[in-house]
This record gives structure tokens, C-alpha cells and sequence, in this order.
């Protein structure tokens, strides 16, 4: 673990992002298409470091974090809208989190129901966040990192088709028939959606405040985006290596580790569900941490006195009460909706958040006299256009596909 002390937030924005619609949206887009759309996951990769470089860019060239400049420099409307869907939002992806650290435990020990496994991760992700500090979290996330990745990538060099498909894949972007939706699920699902938002609490935890710390953010987030790219190109890998039946939800991602265990024995098997298990808890943990930091930084904007310090105390009634909110109210979706169904509505339910971030980002970080010499170039700006007509097409797609 040595190799990556001088890196963090970025180790755990990843962790955090590479939760159960990663699995779910590579898994399905391998087994149906093999290596073909390999390409879908890196550019997705690339538009969410775009994203979350963009954030960064902006927290520290104004020593604002961007929901404070929604706040004070946008209208009050946009400010409003997202409180609403971030309380939405939040309820229906902590139901979905549940439910899929649920699915991921019982797979390994089913001497437990799905309900009792998701609330159990609950709790211990409520008591970890309350007793541990930023510090614990990381410490956590860059093991849950390395276990990962590290089970993933022998998982797909275990069942690799030959290389020069996989070379094809990445490098020659192909749209086989039919593959269109499935494309922009990859591209959606891979590094998360309002989790972004964390990022620049984290970053603050870590001590980067000055606009000369960019480049250290640069590199923090490239190293991220890197390992979420390569961990969908072998989730892809691995399900078009063993070629299971197509499924949908949670489902798919048991399906293809027990198709492994046909191709490669049982410890294929067991690697995959651990890493599995891995993506979703850690994906809990990061939202159960990081999530209470915007709304209470959302509070804080109405709150508090003039000229007092606007960092989040992770020990302030609105933090740990709507960390509360996260872990507990949310069990009760076990209940009245199906797992799979959760974890459809949580990929719905983020869509919507994707193209208002770099639509918002590309009009705030081009404003000179907000950013200064950290503004936009050509390249940032040509991203995060492409960001804002794909995620607008996936939002769409979405929206007509369950109506």
C-alpha cells in the first residue's frame, strides 16, 4: 500500500463509484457483446475524470466547493431543485446499496436472507463512519482498492479471449447492432454520479486548498479514473470470457461467478464474489461518509454567521442526522420493492444528475473573473461538451426505456 500514500481522495471517489451499476452495466454489455465495446468503458472514464478535474479545479482556484458556488453565484432555483433530488436521490441509492451488499453477502454466506445481510452492512457502515474519522476511510478504501482489483484482474486474465479483440475493443470504437443502449449504460455506470460531489470535502480533508494543489488533484484523480476504466474493461472481459446466460440486475453479476466456476473451478468463483462483495460495501461506505458532507454543506449556506468557517463538522447535528437518514429509513425499500427493481431506479435516478453537473461546470469554470488562470482550456471544455450531450442522450434512454 506503500505506492499509493501520497494519493487518496481519488482512491476513494474510485471506491466509492465502482459499486453494484458498474458490475451490472459491464457484465451485461460483455456477455452480450463480448470485447466489441471495450472503448464505451474508457471514454467513460474520461468524462467522469473530466467531471470531477473540473470540480476540483474550480474548489480550489475560488476555496468554495461548487455546491456553495450553485448557492451564491447561481439562481436560487438550481440550488433548490438539487436539495430536492439529493434527498430523493439519496433515499433511493442508499435502498439500492442496501439491497446489493445484501445480494453480494448472501451470495457468499446464504445462511442469512438478502434483508437481514443489507441491513447488517447498514449498521456496521453507520458505526464506521460515526466512530472513524476521513482518515479511517481512506485507510479502508485503499485496501478495498487493492482486494478488488487485485481478484477482478486474475478473474479476466483467467478467462481472456484472445488479445488482439481486446486490443480491437479499446482502440477501434465499434456500435454492433443493438449496442447503443447498452453503450451508454456502461459509459453512465462506470465512477458514480452525485457521489462526485465528495470529492472536494475529501480533498479539503487531505489538506488541498491552494490553486497550486491542482496538479496533485490531477494526478490523484487520474490514477482513479485509470482503475475504474481498467476494473469495467475487466468486468467486460471476464463476462464475455465466460459467456453466462444475460440476465438483468444483481442477478448478472452471480450469474458470471458462477459461470467462472465452470471455466476456472471454484476459486474463480470465489475470487469474483469477493470482488463483488468488495465493489458494493465500499461503494456503501463511501456514500454513508461522503453524502452527509454535501447536505450539510447545503445547511451550512443558510445557517451560518457571516464570516464563519464554512468546513463540514462531521460531528454537527445535520451530518450525523442525515447520515442517519441514509442508513436507516432506507431498509424499509427491502420491504416494498424488489433488490433488482432498487438497483434499477438508483441507475434511472442518477442519470438525472449527470448532464446538469457539466452543463454547470461548463458555464462556471469559463467565468475568468470566478476561476482565474484555472479556468477551462479547449480540451476541458471539448470533454465535458461531449459529457453534457452523452449523459443527456443517456437520460433520455433511460427515461423512455421504463415508460
Amino acid at each position: 500500500m506503500r505506492p499509493l500514500r501520497g494519493y487518496g481522495p481519488g482512491l476513494v471517489i474510485a471506491a466509492t463509484g465502482l459499486g453494484a451499476g458498474d458490475l451490472i452495466a459491464a457484465s451485461v454489455a460483455g456477455a452480450n457483446y463480448g470485447t466489441a465495446i471495450l472503448w464505451a468503458a474508457a471514454l467513460g472514464a474520461i468524462m467522469k475524470f473530466a467531471l470531477n478535474e473540473g470540480l476540483a479545479r474550480w474548489q480550489l482556484a475560488t476555496g468554495s466547493t461548487l455546491l456553495e458556488g450553485w448557492v451564491q453565484r447561481l439562481p436560487k432555483f438550481i440550488s433548490i431543485y438539487f436539495f430536492i433530488y439529493l434527498l430523493l436521490w439519496t433515499f433511493i441509492v442508499a435502498g439500492a446499496l442496501i439491497a446489493a451488499c445484501g445480494l453480494a453477502a448472501h451470495a457468499v454466506f446464504p445462511g442469512l436472507s438478502v434483508s437481514q445481510w443489507g441491513v447488517m452492512h447498514s449498521l456496521l457502515a453507520l458505526a464506521l463512519v460515526i466512530l472513524g474519522r476521513y482518515s479511517l476511510l481512506e485507510i479502508i478504501m485503499k485496501v478495498f482498492i487493492v482486494l478488488m482489483f487485485a481478484v477482478v484482474l486474475v478473474c479476466a486474465m483467467l478467462v481472456a479471449p484472445d488479445l488482439p479483440g481486446i486490443l480491437q475493443g479499446l482502440l477501434v470504437p465499434r456500435v454492433p447492432d443493438g449496442s447503443v443502449l447498452f453503450i451508454f449504460g456502461v459509459i453512465g455506470g462506470v465512477g458514480g454520479s452525485v457521489t462526485l460531489l465528495c470529492y472536494g470535502y475529501w480533498i479539503r480533508e487531505r489538506g488541498w486548498t491552494k490553486p497550486e494543489e491542482v496538479h496533485h488533484s490531477r494526478k490523484d484523480l487520474a490514477i482513479a479514473y485509470i482503475l475504474t476504466g481498467l476494473f469495467g474493461i475487466a468486468i467486460m472481459i471476464i463476462a464475455a470470457g465466460v459467456n453466462p446466460e444475460v440476465l438483468t440486475g444483481p442477478d448478472m453479476a452471480l450469474s458470471v461467478a458462477n459461470y467462472l466456476e465452470t471455466v476456472v473451478g471454484p476459486v474463480g468463483k470465489w475470487c469474483f464474489l469477493v470482488g463483488f462483495w468488495s465493489a458494493v460495501f465500499s461503494s456503501m461506505l463511501g456514500v454513508w461518509q461522503g453524502v452527509p458532507y454535501i447536505f450539510s454543506d447545503f445547511v451550512q449556506q443558510y445557517t451560518r454567521q457571516p464570516g464563519a468557517p464554512s468546513v463540514v463538522n462531521t460531528r454537527s447535528l445535520a451530518y450525523r442526522g442525515y447520515l442517519l437518514y441514509i442508513a436507516l429509513p432506507p431498509m424499509a425499500l427491502l420491504l416494498l420493492i424488489k433488490p433488482v427493481w432498487l438497483v434499477v431506479i438508483y441507475a434511472v435516478s442518477g442519470a438525472f444528475f449527470m448532464p446538469l453537473l457539466a452543463v454547470l461546470l461548463l458555464y462556471m469554470n469559463n467565468r475568468r473573473s470566478w476561476v482565474g488562470r484555472l479556468g477551462s482550456g479547449l480540451a476541458s471544455n471539448a470533454v465535458l461538451l461531449m459529457s453534457v450531450l452523452v449523459f443527456s442522450l443517456l437520460l433520455v434512454m433511460e427515461i423512455a426505456r421504463y415508460i
